[in-house]
């Protein structure tokens, strides 16, 4: 009780200052109720519960913004075209959900996402896994009528013909009716319906794909009104209470158990039958248990990639923030330096004065003939440890930098494992003694993302650094290029333990890991290789037990780009 009550009154103080900070912008809100709306029927976000009322995640995160920033909303929930036509035509002010797209941002202004929404294909079961959607040409693809899926559709026209329905739950009821090829829909609402509907004859097939940032969003030149949205979300995870809604509305579909009831009526009717298949009944009844037991775990992955997405986002937002609370000092740090240093110029031939006619004396407690060599030098160190502090922090900053990937940056690999090196300097000088890098003179760029190339880098790094068992082994990073087949490499080898030969080919599946015990969970590689065939190269490791690991990252030079013989 006394944490709720503590947390209620920090959220009223920080919705003051906030409101104070900004002008007194809350009071605008205030002098109308705010429509927000959104869908009626897309679980666990938002939906409509048996009384008819709204429910979700989406809408007690609204009516939370609403009591923390002192603003009074009517929510409404309906079909999701219509919601977003009287959006246009001013019926309501607020949508609480929608998917971050490109295209719907030339339309609409975003708050800080508060989810991120994956989609996935469902199909019945049987159906050959779809990883890309041009596999869908030819096919009748049941859609959310106006959903971002419907949108992008439309938008890249992959010979698909679709078939456009008002909610999440008619399309899967369709599919798994018998009607059409495909269901495309968001891959939490998609699993949570399947559930509550019992369709188990239908599947989200391949790999999840199309994440999309979701959260508040209004109509261009709205921005007053989404801001007060935007403060009440930053308040509410700093207070903790958007992981308490959050953990109320996804939370339990982490705790989903096996369905031992109907597990149970088929082996009664079965049981029925004649004695003598009952030994089918057997092996039937336990290649489902593996089944239910496969899914679940799926489903608990899904929920643990939103959980640490949300985290990540969260911590994008605060990191932005401290970047600009050190960057202030140090440059209150550099600023004062350089007067310092004009004191120290204008003062020297007054002490060589002094020191010729009395000779030695005590400055700072010290010897002044030591002193006039030292205190250059200190002031020296000073300024490039401000200018350090800043260079780390501008990196930290620009790896967490959100917003929509694209693959159109012409990137400078060299500068690209320089940043990487710079945010994980203190990973390297805990682990090894003995760090090299050595860059490849005048390399030509890649195409790609600066950031996603450099989060590989630092994972890279990180696990030479990890796989090291004493400080005298050594870690060894080098860029090159290889003109022959247009690449550019780069290699990372280390001294430590290497890997078992029958894991060499597991590095990079999903939560495959050797580190459990020290809390890996076997992401990492994964990631990075999902991020390197993004950009068209390879991740390849080399490795024996005792003898090091060299892991080489080869991207193709971007088209026109010169190329240089080392």
């Amino acid at each position: 009780m006394v944490p709720s009550l503590y947390r209620g009154v920090l959220a009223c103080l920080f919705a003051l200052v906030l409101s104070l900070a900004t002008g007194g912008g809350v009071a605008v809100a205030q002098n109308r109720v705010i429509v927000v709306g959104g869908d009626h029927n897309y679980p666990p976000y938002e939906f409509l519960d048996k009384e008819g009322q709204p429910a979700g995640y989406n809408t007690d995160l609204t009516r939370a913004i609403a009591e923390v920033m002192g603003i009074e909303v009517e929510i409404r929930l309906g079909n999701w075209a219509e919601m977003r036509q009287l959006l246009a035509e001013g019926e309501i002010d607020v949508l609480q959900g929608m998917a971050h797209s490109p295209e719907r941002a030339e339309l609409y202004d975003f708050a800080p996402p508060h989810a991120i929404v994956h989609q996935s294909v469902f199909a019945r079961r049987g159906e050959a896994a779809i990883n890309d959607l041009q596999e869908l040409r030819g096919k009748e693809v049941i859609v959310q009528e106006n959903g971002v899926m419907h949108d992008l559709m439309l938008q890249h026209d992959v010979g698909a013909r679709l078939v456009p329905v008002e909610a999440h739950a008619d399309a899967l009821r369709l599919l798994a009716s018998g009607k059409h090829d495909y269901a495309l829909v968001a891959n939490l609402p998609g699993l949570y319906l399947g559930r509550e509907l019992e369709l188990s004859n239908i599947r989200p097939i391949g790999k999840t794909f199309a994440a999309r940032r979701y959260g508040y969003s209004v109509l261009k030149g709205n921005e007053e009104l989404l801001a007060q949205f935007s403060e009440g979300l930053a308040i509410l995870r700093n207070t903790g209470r958007q992981q308490e809604i959050y953990d109320r509305w996804l939370g339990p579909l982490e705790r989903q158990g096996m369905p031992w009831k109907k597990i149970g009526q088929g082996a009664a009717a079965i049981s029925v039958l004649l004695l003598v298949i009952l030994g089918g009944i057997v092996i039937w009844n336990r290649m489902l248990t593996r089944e239910v037991a496969r899914r679940t775990q799926e489903l608990q992955v899904q929920q643990q990639k939103l959980i640490q997405t949300d985290k990540m986002t969260s911590l994008g937002v605060l990191v932005s923030g401290v970047a600009h609370e050190i960057n202030n000092p140090c440059s209150l740090v550099t600023m004062n330096l350089a007067m310092l240093k004009e004191v120290l110029r204008d003062s020297e031939e007054a002490y060589e004065a002094y020191y010729e006619q009395h000779g030695d004396f005590l400055l700072g407690h010290l010897p002044y003939s030591r002193m006039s060599k030292e205190i250059p030098r200190m002031l020296e160190d000073i300024s490039s440890g401000a200018q350090r502090i800043r260079r780390i922090v501008d990196d930290l900053r620009d790896f967490a930098r959100q917003g929509p990937v694209e693959l159109n940056e012409s990137v400078d690999l060299n500068e690209v494992v320089a940043a990487a090196i710079r945010l994980v300097d203190s990973t390297i000088r805990n682990s090894t003694d003995r760090f090299e890098v050595r860059y490849a003179p005048a390399v030509p760029r890649c195409r790609g993302n600066a950031q996603k190339i450099e989060q590989v880098v630092i994972n890279l790094i990180v696990n030479a650094c990890q796989a090291l068992d004493s400080r005298d082994q050594a870690v060894c990073v080098a860029t090159y290029h290889d003109a022959g087949s247009r690449l550019l490499c780069l290699e990372v080898r280390d001294e430590g333990r290497g890997i078992e030969p029958q894991n060499l080919s597991r590095l990079s599946d999903p939560f495959f890991t050797t580190k459990r015990d020290q809390g890996g969970m076997g992401l990492g590689l994964s990631v990075s290789l999902s991020i390197v065939q993004e950009h068209g190269g390879t991740l390849s490791h080399d490795s024996a037990p005792g003898k090091g690991t060299c892991a080489v990252l080869a991207l193709p030079i971007q088209r026109g780009a010169a190329t240089h013989e080392q």
